[in-house]
């Protein structure tokens, strides 16, 4: 054994990784179920209301490489509790909007705070726990990600049918300053963190990761990852919400229940790695995915809640596979290196949301699905290519 894993992580620091992860979450798609009584109460389109989504997801993809380089200067936890503190708040200021146009704006400044919480977050457990243990603490912290994602979307519908969409949304900010607060007493101060000397060199880092072609094809996988999860997970609810399903946003909110499959799946993920290797282990998750998208076709709601949760389950792992082949073939600037990723992966999920629109547009859900099938198609290819 060695001297690193000997002094490994304690039961505290995997808890706080994983209340980072549901925090950070809980946020980035929580109108999901409310959109189709967004769209009425603002008197806009589909596409129009779509876009709570894509400008937080585009924010995110905007400040995610910056907050790496800065954490490699200031350190992981403080940038990860300053960002956690912080991102209640455009949550409380969006309960207040009375437009479209004002909501989005809340939304994108809350899109904004997101990456120093979980592209540090990922930094932090690249330094901080041994190779052996990295894989399966993110499939922790994905696990927290995932249950976040599905509370963020479930409590806004349920709060939104027992009370209304503003009490949700300062909920969920309330939500978020507890969960600071627990971290701020759980997560240990870093012992491994080599301070970087200067954003400069972090720059020089982010240029060299950009010269690895596998590190590329990752990031490229990470793009079509989260622009199928947007594009499926925004426009069923439009699709749910009409004729013959007429689901209230409690009922889309519940919907989201299929979240908790990645829960449930994606802390295997260590294992299976070992087992099968990541590039086999993530070429037959991708066709896992196809085949739950495709069953979401169907028309009784069974059936596309099975292809959901099958989706939600394949899809989360994917995730969780291409986050940690990032952190174990990055052994220097690991922070600016997660931050290229998690760029990457939200410019696909503003992208998942633009074209996912247009798809709603020309086909309604059956032209979602059929790009979403192209999209993993394409990181089959890159996988097999280069991984």
């Amino acid at each position: 054994m060695t001297a690193a894993e000997s002094s490994s992580p304690s039961t505290a620091s995997r808890i706080a990784v994983a209340i980072i992860g549901y925090c950070a979450f809980i946020n980035l798609y929580s109108p999901q179920a409310l959109l189709p009584l967004l769209q009425q109460e603002f008197a806009a389109s589909a596409a129009d209301v779509s876009y709570l989504i894509t400008v937080s997801v585009l924010a995110v993809a905007l400040t995610a490489p910056f907050t790496g380089t800065v954490s490699d200067v200031l350190g992981r936890r403080r940038v990860i509790l300053a960002a956690m503190a912080f991102v209640g708040l455009p949550a409380i200021f969006g309960a207040m909007s009375h437009s479209l146009t004002e909501l989005m704006i809340w939304r994108f400044v809350q899109g904004l705070a997101l990456p120093p919480i979980f592209a540090v977050a990922i930094a932090y457990i690249g330094d901080e726990f041994p190779p052996r243990q990295a894989t399966a603490a993110i499939g922790l912290y994905t696990a927290g990600s995932s249950l976040g994602g599905f509370s963020g979307r479930f409590f806004t519908g349920l709060i939104t049918d027992i009370a209304d969409w503003r009490v949700a949304f300062i909920t969920l900010a309330l939500i978020n300053i507890t969960g600071a607060i627990i971290v701020f007493f759980l997560l240990p101060r870093e012992k491994r963190f080599v301070r970087s000397p200067g954003l400069l060199v972090s720059a020089r880092q982010m240029l060299a990761h950009l010269r690895n072609p596998r590190l590329v094809a990752t990031y490229a996988v990470g793009f079509c990852v989260l622009f199928n999860f947007v594009s499926i997970f925004t426009f069923i609810n439009f699709h749910l919400a009409a004729p013959p399903y007429l689901l209230t946003p409690s009922l889309l909110g519940a919907i989201f229940l299929t979240y908790l499959m990645g829960s449930v799946t994606t802390p295997l993920v260590g294992h299976l790695v070992a087992r099968f290797g990541r590039r086999n282990l993530m070429i037959e998750l991708v066709f896992i995915w196809m085949f739950g998208v495709l069953l979401t076709l169907a028309t009784p709601l069974p059936l596309i809640i099975v292809g959901l949760m099958i989706c939600a389950a394949a899809g989360l792992m994917c995730q969780a596979v291409s986050t940690g082949y990032v952190t174990v073939s990055t052994p220097t600037g690991r922070s600016s290196a997660v931050g290229l990723y998690a760029t990457s992966f939200y410019v696909g999920g503003a992208c998942g949301g633009v074209l996912g629109s247009i798809a709603w547009t020309i086909g309604d859900y059956p032209a979602c699905v059929v790009l979403a099938v192209a999209v993993l198609a394409i990181i089959a290819a890159i996988v097999a290519a280069f991984w």
